[in-house]
């Protein structure tokens, strides 16, 4: 078992509670961490057999293309698509970043995190 992480994606996007944040939208941070057996692909030195990162991007990137209110449906719905494409992977884990969050003071980033 190990790991293909993918770390700090940025996106500028137009996702938010609030109906201004999907006009003006904002910049998204993005970590994808996935767990699977990739002891075929490290043994044999080929693609088949792991989980490809530039398909991860690939997805996260039509993901952050479809608007959201909430960062936990954005979560969610890229743990989704990431186990459509890789059905085998143990566990798919999250993080996802919005900067300068509209919370009425300084705030760098709000950000959470969902493991499925």
């Amino acid at each position: 078992m190990g790991t293909i992480s993918l770390e700090g994606l940025e996106f500028f996007a137009y996702h938010g509670y609030y109906d201004e944040e999907q006009k003006v939208g904002n910049k998204y941070s993005l970590d994808i961490t996935i767990h699977t057996d990739f002891s075929l692909a490290a043994q044999n030195d080929r693609l088949r057999g792991t989980v490809n990162y530039e398909e991860l991007y690939a997805i996260a990137s039509e993901v952050m293309q479809e608007r959201a209110r909430l960062l936990e449906h954005i979560a969610y719905r890229l743990i989704a698509k990431i186990r459509e494409k890789y059905p085998d992977v143990e566990k798919v884990h999250v993080a996802v970043s919005k900067f300068n969050p509209p919370i009425g003071g300084v705030c760098l980033r709000s950000k959470i995190t969902l493991e499925g």
